[in-house]
Order: C-alpha cells, then structure tokens, then sequence
C-alpha cells in the first residue's frame, strides 16, 4: 500500500477517487464540447464568386523543396491567383529554381531579399515583404517544404471567403513515413488541429498554422501585423491569429481536397526543438486561451497518475478500469473521426499510448522552453 501524502488510508483513498472522477469529468466535457464538433462539422457551400487569391510562401536555402513541391502550388485549378515566393537571402540554387520555374508559369511572381550583414532578421520579414507584394485582398500562406495534395486545394480553401470572413484555418498535416517518431509527429498534428478546429467551432479561435492559414491583406495593415511579436523569431502564423481572431470573423476549411502535406521532422532533437519552440510562442496567447490549453492535458496527468494509484491500492478496481476503458473508448471514437476528416491513417492504435504520454513529454517541453532560444531567422 503506498500513501504519499502521510493521510489517513481511506481519506487517501477517497482523494484519489475524488480526483480521478473530476478528471474523467473535464475530459469528457473537453472532447465532447470542443474535440469532437470536427466529426460533425459541414463546410460551406461553394461561392458563386470565385475571388482572386495570392498564395505566398517564404523560402530561405529551399532549392530542392521548391523543385519538388512548388509545382503543385501552381497548378491549382483556379481562374485567378498569383503565387509569390519570398526568396530570403538563399545561398543555394532557389534563385534558379524559381526563375525556371517562372518561364512556365507567369503567374510566379519573386521578391528577393538580399542578404545584408548588418541586418538580421525572421520569417516575419519575409512574410511581411510578400504580402507587402500582393495584388490581392485574400491571401493564402503555406511553407515551401509543403504541396497540396489535389489541385482542389485553392477552390476548396476559398469556398469559405465570406463577406464577413477575415481568417480561414485549414489543416496542415505530414508524410506518412516508417518509425515512431513519425507516429507521433501525425499523432501530434491531428491532435493539435482538433484542438484549434474545435475550439474556432466553438467560437473560441485562438490559433492557425502557417502550413495552410487564409486572411484578409487588409486586416493585416489595420491590425499593423506582427508589430506587437516582432521580437520573436516565430509566432507568423498562431500570434497573428490569436491576436486577431473572432467568434465572428473566423472559419475552419477541412475538406480532404484543402489539405496540405510537408516534409516531416527526421530526428527526434529536431521535432522536440521545434516542440519547444511552439511552447514559446504560447507563453503569449491570451490568458483564457493559456488557461483552456492547460487544463485538459493537466486533468490527463491528474487522470492517469490517480489511475495508478488507485490499481495500486486496489480500490474499487472494477470501477477504476471500466472507467478507464470508457474513457479510453471515448478517445479512440473521436480521434478515429478526425483522422478520417483529416485523411491521416494508420496511428489509431498508437494514439492511445500517446494520450498517455503526451501530456507528460509536453509537460518536460513547456519546462524546458526557457532554456530555449530559436536561432535567428528559423522557420
């Protein structure tokens, strides 16, 4: 029998039972209130009016990327839109590819920013010159190391620029590739994008990713951009939005034709610094979004650590595993429906052992994020 706190046997008991219900009770509320609105969301029909788009995307040193995933970006079946490409003091071949490039497609267009010792700067720059460089009122922002999976992608997206429309969040995802790593940079993905979909469902927008985000060029002159995160090497894309976003003026695209797909992280030390990176920028958002984020994850940990315990006394252990495996039911359900809205295969049995873990190696990051500095100019 283990007491850690020095309570009385039953009063122990009784506390982790306590725990482990209210627990159960906030993860419950969270997938059936925010998580689980993607299984049943409907996009909106197609507009009449197709509006003219600029699609844009920075490349720093990304020769092989573009050459590879570029065309995809401007193939899309759309009657008009430009695709600016943001060449960020590249070093490699990205002058040549894209001016290759460029012979065959005259809606290519290419800002260059040389590189000038006496002037560092971030991924913020780059976006702000090319969206400094656009014709277009709508704009439409995805990395150069990412393709579209159909040539949908474009009119799919578009499908929700409504007149009262100032962000559209679509959904980035990764190659599906051999290891675990890569399973848990899926797992990772769809569970993150059930939380930003789900919460925008809600009316409660707080993030989008630069992978595949819309909004208004307008909006990003009035709002004055990234003026009040400037200092950070990255938050482009989730501290513009939560800034920005509203119950109002916000709408999710999740259609299998608006998907993205980008190259995934190789190594574990790269994700996690990327993890880690992610966590600084979070410091920022708003205190009840900070605040919504942490209690679910946090209620898992409260959960899983009483489960334990409480197998470990042996209460009630046909009530603590039956609660257990409902729950576990429960999550497996509503994971399964937003991989199939997000196209992703082959991790549900996996994502189960990852709702265990990653409250806790989120727990190690968010720690760590202190100690962390991104390098200049990281994307």
């Amino acid at each position: 029998m283990i007491n850690l706190f020095g309570l009385d046997l039953k009063l122990f008991e009784l506390i982790l039972l306590v725990l482990f219900g209210l627990s159960l009770f906030i993860q419950l509320f969270y997938y059936f209130f925010f998580y689980g609105r993607l299984a049943y969301y409907k996009s909106p029909n197609s507009s009449a009016h197709k509006k003219p788009v600029s699609i844009i995307i920075c490349a720093k040193d990304e020769a092989n990327n573009l050459k590879k995933h570029l065309p995809s970006i401007l193939n899309q079946d759309y009657p008009d839109y430009e695709v600016i490409v943001v060449n960020d003091c590249s070093e490699d071949e990205t002058e040549q590819v894209l001016e290759g490039l460029k012979k065959k497609h005259k809606h290519l267009k290419i800002s260059t920013i040389k590189k000038d010792e006496k002037f560092s700067h971030g991924k913020k720059f780059a976006l702000f010159i090319g969206i400094k460089a656009a014709k277009n009122e709508w704009l439409l922002l995805t990395d150069a190391d990412c393709y579209a999976e159909t040539n949908q992608w474009l009119f799919t997206m578009q499908k929700s620029f409504k007149k009262n429309t100032s962000f559209v969040l679509g959904y980035g995802g990764y190659e599906k590739e051999k290891g675990i790593l890569n399973q848990v940079i899926r797992y990772d993905t769809v569970f993150i994008a059930m939380q930003y979909f789900g919460f925008a469902l809600t009316g409660i927008p707080y993030m989008g990713v630069g992978r595949n985000l819309a909004y208004r060029r307008s909006l990003f002159f009035e709002s004055r951009g990234f003026s009040t995160h400037i200092h950070l090497n990255s938050g482009d894309d989730d501290l513009f939005v939560n800034a920005n976003a509203n119950k109002t003026n916000t709408l999710i695209e999740v259609g299998k034709k608006s998907h993205i797909r980008s190259v995934p992280k190789k190594t574990f030390s790269e994700w996690a610094k990327q993890k880690r990176r992610h966590f600084t920028t979070g410091a920022y958002y708003r205190n009840k979004h900070k605040f919504l984020l942490f209690i679910e994850p946090f209620s898992r940990i409260i959960f899983y650590t009483a489960l334990i315990l409480l197998l470990i006394q042996w209460v009630i252990p046909e009530l603590v595993i039956g609660t257990f495996l409902f729950r576990a039911m429960i999550q497996l359900t509503f994971f399964k429906f937003a991989m199939v809205r997000l196209n992703e295969k082959k991790i549900l049995l996996s994502s189960f052992l990852f709702d265990i873990l990653a409250p806790f190696y989120n727990l190690v990051f968010l720690l760590s994020k202190k100690k962390f500095s991104p390098e200049p100019n990281k994307r």
